[in-house]
């Protein structure tokens, strides 16, 4: 079996699965291989009922002493009974699983294995799997893969096909130097794949994963060269300051803060000096990067050239096309939209309005990009969240344009040093202080006992006609889910709140249209409270939202939960944070104390390098959009480092030598330019 051949030739994998593993970017064997786990479970020993901890993945073995009871909520079943060994009893639920009600018999023994949870003050099982003795034997010990999935797969039916993947493929050769290997001490290609898939301890797992991270933080330096070689290119688009813009500044509700009337003239210089502009601006959450992009934008369209802001997310596109054209509506600009979500027939209408530069600013998706789409004089292009675009995707954007300007925007608050790094062919400018009108947001670290007292806090603040987020990491109750669920989170709650309060829940499966629904009216303030998954963590400014709830905050990186309380404290209004934490650690209570003292990013990113350790990389990592395939910024900074290290080491003739001896490198590193984002 060959890395190039269909997943097909996989045994196991039919039609169906492959329709599956298409959704998952999976076509051929080299991409099922480089699909990694998002964390472990690691199998214990049977516990005692009365060891239980709230938030752990644990195995019972005892009788059942009830018999089972079936519950309906809404369109959900709710299977319940009780299992009793030696030390106590406890309760056990099962959803969405009508079937074992019939096959479950009480005063048998059983050996379950599930979620503990805490409800009504008794310690419960959730969701448990049976087992027979001899099966549960083969897996206490060992690390179990966590897959990705999509509707039509399971973890099973994944890792099935992982194993066979891994036996039959014969070319998994090397792409790193000898010397490289040796310097970094990392262990071969083939061997990590190996172990990071199926290790069979944590040191393996996390000797596979250096060097698989190794490869991608390598390559990327490979790739960024490719765009530094370049130089800085001269620009036919000379774009100079205009009265109106200034008019436009004073007109403004607020007054633009210190850092950013500093960084507005540092874009103001690149665009006027005859070189091409390739500017990263960062800033932390709330700090007003939005209005720069404005102001640039505004410039170019007053010197009679088109400009296009480009964005992750059709929400985030949505939210931009709607405020621009109300700024630009009585300004002579026309501000257009293109994105994935529209008909086919309005985006063959936006693409002619586009070639034609019937409109000033285009503002879309990765739609932008296409081959078809053409602009009639593009001088101008901005991307927000520069971190999830790829290499390749800002090189094609650059080549819209006779030499176009670049102005990219992140959010994500990366120390100093790693910026120069990973964005190390572009200048750099920061903004550093928030608007004077947002109050800091009041943040707590609270653990589940504090449950009831938030819900009525929320509560309150809703009938003060604020709206609140409610943040869940996983979506669909699966057979490895361990964390909380929005879809039953958002039936609870609808139980309790009767007719009180309007409540909804998003999360990523949901097709376009529907979550812009679901967020248009979030914003238009139709819905009190949005039970969502971390799909609104870029790009949803809703100042009326005044409270945010983060459910197994411990399971996040601080970068990230700074990330999503960014969401709140965007109006006027006192808002909160409220960091929930299901497993009550004195490590996780002292990174979360981080947040709970500080609503600065950059500080928060300092001090989430120092405290996260290796541990940290063996649990479930939450990202919504990974920043690479398997590495992390931060977890992996060191990795960073020493990649860039060996990337400055190699000349050009050795690098062609190289891929030119190794075919698998080059498509990798084609791959990596065109999909792998910063």
């Amino acid at each position: 079996m060959q890395l190039t051949d269909s997943v097909r030739v996989i045994k196991g994998i039919g039609e169906k699965a492959e329709k599956s593993l298409n959704k998952l970017n999976i076509f051929r064997v080299a991409d099922l291989l480089e699909h990694y786990p998002r964390g472990y479970d690691e199998w214990k020993p049977i516990q005692s009922i009365c060891s239980l901890r709230e938030g752990e993945m644990a195995a019972v073995e005892g009788s059942l002493i009830q018999r089972p009871q079936m519950k309906t909520r809404g369109r959900l079943k709710i299977l319940s009974t009780v299992i009793q060994d030696e030390t106590a009893s406890m309760p056990v639920t099962w959803f969405n699983m009508p079937f074992l009600r019939n096959q479950l018999q009480m005063g048998r023994r059983y050996i379950l294995r599930g979620k503990v949870a805490v409800r009504s003050g008794r310690i419960t099982l959730d969701q448990p799997k049976i087992y027979t003795r001899q099966e549960f034997s083969r897996y206490v010990g060992k690390l179990r893969p966590i897959y990705p999935l999509t509707s039509g797969l399971t973890n099973h039916a994944i890792t099935k096909a992982m194993e066979y993947a891994l036996k039959e493929t014969e070319d998994l050769y090397e792409c790193l130097p000898a010397d490289i290997r040796k310097r970094q001490d990392l262990i071969g290609y083939g061997k990590a794949l190996k172990q990071i898939h199926f290790p069979k301890d944590k040191s393996q797992m996390l000797s596979g994963r250096r060097r698989l991270v190794f490869d991608e933080l390598f390559f990327y330096q490979l790739a960024l060269r490719y765009i530094k070689k370049r130089g800085r290119s001269r620009s036919v688009y000379v774009i100079k300051p205009q009265k109106e813009v200034e008019d436009f500044i004073r007109d403004l509700p607020f007054e633009l803060t210190g850092a950013q009337q500093k960084v507005y003239q540092e874009i103001l210089s690149d665009l006027m000096d005859g070189f091409a502009m390739n500017r990263l601006v960062q800033g932390d959450v709330g700090s007003g990067k939005t209005i720069l992009a404005v102001l640039a934008l505004y410039q170019t369209a007053l010197n009679g050239w088109q400009s296009v802001f480009m964005v992750p997310t059709e929400v985030l596109a949505n939210q931009h096309y709607r405020v621009l054209s109300e700024w630009m509506e009585n300004r002579g600009v026309r501000v257009g939209l293109l994105s994935g979500a529209m008909t086919a027939k309005e985006k063959r209408e936006a693409k002619e309005k586009i070639a034609k530069g019937e409109w000033d600013i285009v503002v879309g998706t990765h739609a932008v990009i296409q081959e078809d789409v053409h602009f009639c004089e593009l001088a101008l292009a901005i991307t927000d969240e520069q971190h999830r675009f790829g290499v390749r995707q800002r090189e094609i954007l650059f080549e819209k344009g006779r030499e176009p300007h670049v102005l990219a925007m992140s959010a994500t608050p990366i120390p100093r040093t790693l910026a120069l790094i990973l964005y190390g062919d572009m200048d750099l400018s920061v903004v550093d202080m928030r608007p004077a009108m947002r109050l800091p947001i009041r943040n707590c670290v609270v653990g589940t006992a504090y449950r009831p007292n938030a819900y009525q806090f929320m509560l309150h603040q809703v009938q003060e006609g604020h709206q609140v987020y409610i943040i869940c990491p996983m979506v669909d109750m699966s057979e490895e889910s361990e964390l909380e669920n929005v879809t039953l989170y958002t039936e609870q709650l609808r139980q309790m709140y009767r007719d009180e309060v309007r409540i909804e829940s998003l999360h990523g499966k949901m097709k376009a249209r529907q979550k812009e629904d679901i967020m248009s009216r979030f914003s238009e303030g139709a819905i009190d409270i949005l039970v969502s998954t971390t799909v609104i963590e870029v790009g949803i400014d809703v100042p009326n939202a005044t409270v945010m709830m983060i459910e197994n905050a411990e399971r996040f990186g601080l970068a990230q939960l700074h990330q999503l309380r960014g969401r709140v404290g965007r109006g006027s209004a006192q808002s909160y944070c409220i960091f929930m934490t299901g497993r009550e650690s004195e490590e996780s209570t002292e990174r979360l104390r981080v947040l709970e003292n500080s609503n600065d990013g950059f500080y928060i990113a300092k001090e989430d390098l120092k405290l996260r350790g290796q541990g940290d990389l063996f649990g479930i990592r939450q990202s919504g959009e990974h920043i690479f395939l398997l590495a992390d910024i931060f977890d992996d900074a060191q990795i960073l480092i020493q990649a860039q290290e060996e990337a400055k080491k190699m000349g050009d003739r050795e690098i062609e030598k190289l891929y030119e001896n190794n075919s698998r490198l080059k498509s990798r590193l084609e791959n990596y330019m065109g999909q792998v984002t910063l």
